[in-house]
């Protein structure tokens, strides 16, 4: 019954989005971000009605969410980690951050832990390059970030969900 009564809210708010955003000029975009930013990520259920109210396919609604890699569809971790991969953080070790935090974390890039912590992304530019490598981790962005570092960050947030919990 909950879940019913979410789904219902979920598609409302979806509606409004697409409903206050869908008379601008390339109105998928700006849709889809709403989207993400109201819910998370972007719902199956969510492409049918962008797809009905813009007068495109499915297939070209899913086509534009899976070209570019800010958007998910699925939902994400209670935290965000995300990695900078511009040149000038990978010149100062972002690669082998990024090797490090996937084995640590035990995914891949856009996925989530098996616990729904942390969901790990790759972005390209946190405009901290003079202090790389960077990470995002929800709204904050950590400059210098060793292998060390990355272990401190990942134990203050499953501290902080163990706290909440």
């Amino acid at each position: 019954m909950t879940t019913i009564a979410f789904d219902e809210q979920r598609e409302q708010r979806v509606a409004g989005i697409i409903e206050g955003l869908k008379h601008k000029p390339g109105a998928l975009l700006p849709i889809l971000h709403g989207i993400q930013d109201s819910e998370g990520y972007v719902p199956e259920s969510s492409v049918v009605m962008i797809a009905a109210e813009l007068n495109l396919s499915r297939a070209e609604v899913h086509g534009v969410i899976s070209f570019y890699h800010h958007f998910r569809t699925t939902p994400p971790g209670r935290h965000i980690v995300q990695i900078c991969a511009a040149e000038a953080c990978q010149a100062r070790g972002a690669r082998q951050l990024e090797a490090y935090a996937q084995e640590r974390l035990g995914v891949e890039y856009h996925q989530t832990t098996a616990d729904r912590e942390i969901t790990l992304e790759k972005v390209f530019c946190l405009g901290n390059c003079a202090c790389g490598p960077s990470v995002r981790v929800d709204d904050e962005i950590v400059a210098r970030v060793s292998n060390e570092r990355f272990d401190q960050l990942v134990n203050e947030l499953t501290t902080q969900s163990l706290e909440v919990k």
